[in-house]
């Protein structure tokens, strides 16, 4: 997969507030990181959010949205949107309020010292 930087330029703006933010490139792709969690992500393909097991029904009901897979294995609580819905502001920035919402109740990742 390839890197979509209008994608990315969309989400960059969309999460330019918040501190803890971290980008790197992952899955092909480019991947927000927010206090060491994985937030979402975004290819040529479209985007991948993080939505929590159980919360990302809503999302999967709209046109355009899969389950996010890792191979054959379905990856419970991610969704994965075309880019056409990520182009959508409101649709976005809504998938991405719930991502935030998720990230934010969990406890901040720190670095673990590399061994050797």
């Amino acid at each position: 997969m390839a890197r979509d930087p209008g994608l990315e330029q969309l989400l960059s703006e969309d999460l330019a507030d918040l501190d803890g933010l971290a980008t790197t490139a992952m899955f092909g792709g480019l991947a927000w990181m927010w206090n060491g969690h994985l937030l979402c992500g975004a290819r040529t393909d479209g985007v991948m959010v993080r939505l929590g097991k159980g919360n990302d029904g809503w999302a999967l009901d709209l046109p355009g949205s899969t389950p996010l897979r890792a191979g054959e294995r379905v990856m419970e609580g991610w969704v994965r949107v075309s880019p056409e819905v990520a182009g959508d502001d409101r649709l976005r920035r809504r998938l991405l309020g719930a991502a935030i919402d998720l990230v934010r109740g969990l406890p901040p990742k720190v670095a673990k010292p590399r061994k050797g």
